[in-house]
């Protein structure tokens, strides 16, 4: 179904403010405190079982082409436990703009101590770009920037460092380090795609016997962009249940909650909405996770994991 051409570049301008615009930077999320593959090469293995995770989120819902994102995460480490491998599948559309990226995970992991691990973490894949501008009911039929449709596939790699206990992480990583470029002829100007690097850190405090305080954040940094940043902090009550509240240096709140429903399986929910001039326009973002733990261990059980 075609849409006119205002539509579609409102809907860009309200994802570029919540910094997710497809091919330009690595889509962010409110739980990414609990989906740490989705950030980070190095976070693989760190469950300590196999661990499957399924994420979507909907921004704007009920506006006609606003952006969905769905990833689906697989990771575990090997028998030897210092190699951990992990595979991230993300598709992201906006619109008529669309990308599939599938990326593979190396993770070695060190000892530091007997509580303390560093891991080093290594990814590699290739996206596929569709963009059918054509589909676009525009003012000017004639306009050269909406007659051609896109296909191509992008390579990418990325790097990241994960120090972690029982007690706190500490993340540093480049997701995204292809400088792909988005050239659409000589009449328009090249973009490329950006490189971010992230800082995530997170620790868990002890207040009472059924209760606990994880507060974390995590920094981006982007080319020529303002720095960006994300502070949180969730309650766990009773080791089942987590409730917790994020403000982005974007002017987003989002109210998280994730419930620990079995000894594998995990269920978190979250929303997001606009605090500043925009939120006129702003529906509202809703992000649903899965998590699910094999057990494969001597005793039959999953380990307790609060990252």
């Amino acid at each position: 179904m075609k849409m006119k051409r205002s539509l579609f570049i409102f809907i860009v301008i309200s994802a570029s403010a919540s910094s997710e615009v497809i091919c330009q930077q690595v889509a962010t999320y409110a739980q990414y405190m609990f989906n740490g593959l989705a950030i980070n090469p190095a976070y693989a293995g760190s469950h300590e079982a196999l661990s499957a995770t399924a994420l979507a989120r909907f921004q704007n819902i009920g506006l006609p082409g606003a952006p969905q994102t769905q990833t689906f995460s697989l990771h575990s480490p090997l028998l030897n436990k210092r190699v951990a491998l992990g595979m991230l599948v993300v598709h992201d559309e906006i619109s008529v703009i669309e990308q599939t990226g599938v990326n593979f995970m190396y993770a070695y992991r060190i000892p530091v101590s007997k509580k303390t691990t560093l891991s080093m973490g290594l990814q590699g894949g290739l996206s596929f770009y569709r963009a059918d501008y054509t589909k676009l009911d525009t003012y000017n039929p004639n306009d050269p920037a909406f007659s051609t449709d896109i296909r191509e596939f992008r390579p990418n790699i990325g790097a990241g460092l994960y120090l972690f206990s029982e007690q706190y992480y500490v993340g540093l990583s480049a997701p995204h380090l292809v400088n792909n470029a988005f050239d659409r002829g000589a009449q328009f100007e090249t973009v490329y795609q950006n490189k971010p690097i992230l800082l995530t850190a997170g620790y868990v405090w002890p207040i009472h016997r059924l209760l606990k305080l994880k507060p974390s954040f995590l920094l981006k940094i982007l080319d020529g962009a303002p720095v960006e940043f994300d502070v949180n902090a969730n309650l766990l009550f009773d080791e089942v249940l987590w409730v917790g509240l994020s403000y982005k240096s974007t002017k987003t709140v989002s109210l998280i909650t994730q419930a620990q429903l079995t000894d594998q399986i995990q269920f978190g929910y979250s929303y997001q909405i606009t605090a500043g001039p925009i939120r006129v326009v702003e529906l509202g973002s809703h992000e649903v996770m899965l998590n699910y733990r094999f057990k494969y261990n001597k005793k039959g059980l999953v380990s307790p994991r609060y990252f």
